[in-house]
């Protein structure tokens, strides 16, 4: 993932809104600001960010707060690291956003550079996600792209079987595998067994996290 990161706002109030995002471009990052959340969740896209970056947050806001939205992008598995800010803060708010999915939890006033080293730092998050969710992607598609036939020989290479051993399984002849399994390896991308294996083994892991 070579996407720089994008830094969203959520506050309602302009004047911090404006610092926030002087403030990081101050230190090379793109943003982006929303007053409320209602105003964010309309221009969220649905299929999930497409750049790494993270999401900071007030927490008390005018209709939906700061905790009401992070709960809501947590059912929605929407993959983006948040950092709740708030000039109300306590241990229990704290404790509150923590265990909802907070990526951290910052009270005003806030010293600049933690701010800026706490977002860089959940957007190295974010990237290291969206790096995984490709990594997924990808290796479901070439997956998809492999025939009944594929597949069945696959498992069984994943098995550590020769190919004669596959051939009388599948009741077939030992060049027929051949052509299989090197049609196979060339649809998943993998230059031996141990790439392969490594390829399905990450794919199955992924899939198992969601």
């Amino acid at each position: 993932m070579t996407a720089e990161p994008l830094i969203l706002i959520v506050d309602d109030d302009e004047g911090l809104r404006r610092s926030l995002q002087f403030l990081f471009a101050s230190a090379g990052l793109e943003s982006q600001s929303w007053d409320s959340a209602e105003a964010f969740l309309a221009d969220l896209p649905a299929h999930g960010p497409t750049r790494p970056g993270a999401l900071v947050l007030d927490c008390r806001m005018p209709g939906m707060g700061g905790l009401a939205l992070l709960r809501l992008l947590g059912e929605r598995g929407y993959p983006l690291p948040v950092v709740i800010i708030t000039g109300h803060g306590d241990v229990r708010m704290a404790v509150e956003a923590l265990k909802t999915g907070a990526y951290d939890f910052i009270e005003k006033p806030f010293r600049e550079q933690h701010l800026l080293d706490t977002v860089e730092a959940a957007a190295g998050v974010s990237r290291d996600w969206l790096d995984r969710d490709a990594r997924r992607r990808g290796v479901a598609e070439r997956l998809a792209r492999l025939n009944r036939r594929e597949r069945e020989v696959l498992e069984r290479v994943l098995e550590g079987k020769a190919n004669k051993v596959i051939a009388h399984e599948l009741d077939l002849s030992i060049k027929t595998i051949e052509v299989y399994r090197a049609a196979l390896m060339d649809k998943m991308q993998a230059g031996s067994v141990a790439e392969l294996a490594l390829l399905v083994a990450l794919h199955r892991e992924d899939a198992a996290r969601g």
